[in-house]
């Protein structure tokens, strides 16, 4: 509709332009045309052989009318009746001019406006003068040549809008393909499945292209999300399931033999099992409401002071040693003592005879450096400790307790203060290391 719009407005101008100058043409070539139809009968009037009907020949056929007045103002000579009529215009040529010319309208002898020309003769009696008149040229010059210039903007106008509906609709193309593929996906994506499904990349390297790729990209995403997903459902089941079957177990023992039953040993392994199960459900729901973006409120805290106070309300461990310098950080005070505690929990499993706790400024970043002495990470797995519920091997075979959740745990909450945590080199053993942006 813009290219057909614009086309129109272009071929509507342009030949609004071509009729303003084919008509000016045309009126100098009727004024030029009148001028000499107009010398001619000078001309006869200096032979005197001026008739007083003027005889409408070819050459003043297409004429008004021709009327020669002379110098007391009274027709002598004129074409049809205009050699007898009253004098029809009073257009004289300037004293220093033999001749004059333009339009006039509501001329009494003739219905529509004409081009008058005049030309003074000098006679001995006084001057006469010669008018002829002549037929404007009207606003579309020729009906015959407007009626072609219509046409021809109409099959311009014609022209751009199929060929640009054509254009248009061409181009798009690769966008309806990739629409009808994205809710092809996005119906299978309702099932929980979009694995090996992919948008197929238009042939060129433009921008439905990019389009293509991001859409690609998004799958990817999407597909890793559910993976992910799938998998946390199904460990989270596990591990639910783990405490709860050992209870059953102990309890449907106790109660096939009540009478010989230990039941304050029983009792003990049952508390053990729940204290394990409500810790893996207090892990969800942290995870669940970082997932959701829930905080509390935020407010300026030293990270060295924190790390003492936590330090301080565990019970003594000699294998921890703190080295913290002032470092303040605008954090959710809850959420930051959950990543300390996460942190110490797990070095706490793990270490043999060291711990080390180290706080610091670096540049614009707060430093949290919690160290153990127990099993090293290889370097493959320093990214996948981060996953949810995941041990790794050295931790199975310890069996200490872990949900596989608390370094997860420390990974979101690090991201949600717009910081990060990662697993450095070390000769041995685990280093863990946040950054978290200093408070201004």
């Amino acid at each position: 509709m813009i290219a057909t719009s614009v086309m129109t407005f272009l071929t509507l101008g342009t030949s609004v332009l071509a009729l303003m100058a084919i008509r000016t043409q045309a009126t100098n070539y009727q004024i030029e045309r009148t001028t000499t139809a107009a010398l001619r009968i000078v001309r006869d009037i200096k032979r005197d052989v001026l008739p007083q009907q003027i005889r409408r020949d070819d050459e003043l056929a297409w004429l008004h009318g021709i009327q020669v007045v002379d110098a007391r103002g009274r027709a002598v000579a004129g074409t049809g009746n205009l050699g007898s009529a009253t004098r029809i215009s009073t257009l004289v040529p300037p004293e220093e001019s033999t001749r004059a010319g333009r339009i006039e309208c509501a001329l009494p002898a003739f219905p529509d406006c004409a081009i008058i020309v005049v030309f003074r003769v000098y006679e001995p009696e006084g001057d006469w003068f010669v008018y002829a008149f002549a037929p404007v040229i009207p606003w579309y010059v020729d009906m015959r040549f407007f009626l072609l210039l219509m046409s021809a903007c109409g099959l311009l106008i014609g022209l751009t809008a199929i060929g640009t509906a054509r254009t248009v609709s061409r181009a798009l193309k690769p966008v309806n393909d990739i629409r009808r593929e994205a809710m092809r996906i996005g119906l299978m994506a309702t099932g929980g499945d979009v694995s090996g499904r992919r948008i197929a990349l238009p042939r060129h390297d433009d921008e439905l292209r990019a389009l293509a790729v991001s859409a690609n990209e998004a799958l990817d995403r999407l597909d890793e999300s559910l993976r992910k997903e799938k998998e946390f459902t199904s460990n989270a089941s596990h591990d639910l399931r783990a405490p709860i079957t050992a209870m059953r177990a102990e309890l449907d023992e106790a109660m096939m033999y009540p009478d010989e039953a230990d039941w304050p040993v029983t009792a003990e392994k049952l508390s053990g099992s729940l204290d394990r199960l409500q810790a893996l459900v207090d892990d969800l729901l942290q995870l669940a409401r970082l997932d959701a973006g829930a905080s509390a409120r935020g407010k300026r805290v030293d990270l060295a002071e924190l790390v003492r106070t936590e330090i301080a309300r565990r019970p003594e461990d000699p294998r921890i040693t703190v080295e913290a310098a002032p470092a303040e950080v605008y954090c959710h005070v809850l959420h930051l003592t959950r990543l300390v505690n996460n942190l110490l929990d797990n070095a706490q499993r793990h270490a043999e005879k060291t711990i080390d706790v180290r706080v610091r400024a670096e540049g614009d970043r707060a430093v949290l450096e919690v160290y153990n002495d127990g099993d090293r990470i290889p370097p493959p797995m320093r990214e996948a400790v981060f996953d949810r519920f995941t041990r790794l091997d050295a931790s199975r075979n310890k069996d200490t307790g872990g949900t596989g959740l608390g370094l997860a745990i420390v990974r979101e909450i690090a991201h949600s203060h717009r910081g990060d945590v990662r697993v450095a080199d070390s000769p041995e053993g685990a280093r863990f290391i946040v950054r978290l942006p200093l408070a201004r």
